[in-house]
């Protein structure tokens, strides 16, 4: 069947999406837009045993966008999480910009980092490519084409990928603007979880998260510090679980 073919997906989308267009060029217009988290890129926790390189690659996330400080966002709190599970020492790095698509990443952040050792590789990107309003069969092309990159540079490293989250509970989002991006969020996800697939040095980490009071930060879009620690548990589980196991 035709809707079951990524054509028929982004022809599902459209019908959906196209009507509200007017909706989502006020959201953009009077969205709100925080800073990214103050602090260095980089940042060392735990204090013995081994020692893990990590590297965060990606969009506001990975900026970020939500937190005070990089050490109470995603990349801080997965390394919080893996010197305490693993009991070693982790050095991390952090390079994220706000509104960064999966190409993007690739071809303008990727260039920049300059370390060439890291044994685990941590991965946000998807939400820009949503609201960029990029084909699937685009969006699988960009995210494998930064796959292989990352596999390349830093071919022992484990990589792992954030799922698109659930934004049929983004609160700057209004309804039924929200429920559409959500189905568009889960198509992608979707297609992101089979390329992984192929991929035994990578793994996805799910973010299909209940929303509750405080999971969303101030400007309704990027998580709190308490989702951000919760996102790191579930992202060094999912690292460790590759380098351990």
């Amino acid at each position: 069947m035709l809707i079951h073919t990524l054509p028929g997906r982004d022809l599902l989308f459209w019908s959906l999406f196209a009507p509200l267009i007017p909706q989502a060029l006020r959201v953009r217009k009077t969205a709100l837009r925080f800073r990214p988290a103050a602090g260095q890129s980089t940042g060392e926790v735990g204090q013995a045993g081994t020692t893990i390189r990590l590297l965060a690659i990606g969009d506001s996330i990975i900026a970020g966008v939500g937190a005070r400080a990089l050490r109470h966002a995603l990349v801080g709190q997965t390394a919080e999480y893996l010197a305490q599970a693993a009991r070693a020492r982790v050095a991390w790095t952090a390079c994220g910009r706000i509104g960064a698509t999966s190409r993007q990443i690739e071809q303008r952040l990727l260039p920049q980092v300059e370390d060439d050792s890291f044994d685990a590789i941590l991965v946000s990107t998807g939400v820009n490519d949503v609201i960029s309003l990029h084909g699937l069969e685009r969006w699988r092309n960009d995210a494998e084409a930064l796959l292989d990159a990352l596999s390349v540079r830093w071919p022992e490293a484990v990589i792992s990928f954030s799922g698109l989250p659930p934004m049929q509970h983004f609160p700057a989002l209004p309804q039924p603007l929200r429920a559409v991006f959500g189905l568009r969020a889960r198509q992608f996800d979707q297609e992101l979880r089979r390329l992984l697939e192929h991929y035994p040095q990578a793994s996805h980490v799910p973010l299909d998260f209940e929303a509750l009071p405080g999971s969303f930060s101030g400007d309704g879009f990027h998580p709190s510090e308490r989702s951000y620690a919760e996102f790191g548990a579930m992202a060094g589980k999912s690292i460790r679980s590759k380098i351990f196991d």
